[in-house]
């Protein structure tokens, strides 16, 4: 099973797009793009509370291959 996870490291904000690319073998650049539309389309502040939310919530990729690994 394929597990969300932040990479920090390729990440312009947060990582949680990059680590959404990875998951699903896309190109986070499209993904950024996407997000940027969503947020105008249904204003800002939903969008900003979502990504604020993953950001607390979503591990870090390191954080995850050191449970998966012990």
């Amino acid at each position: 099973m394929k597990r969300i996870y932040r990479i920090e490291e390729q990440g312009k904000v947060a990582g949680i797009c990059a680590g959404l690319g990875e998951m699903f073998n896309f190109d986070p650049t499209l993904i950024r793009l996407a997000m940027v539309f969503a947020c105008v389309a249904t204003g800002f502040f939903p969008l900003i509370v979502a990504y604020v939310v993953g950001w607390v919530i979503i591990p870090r990729k390191e954080d995850v291959e050191k449970t998966t690994v012990n």
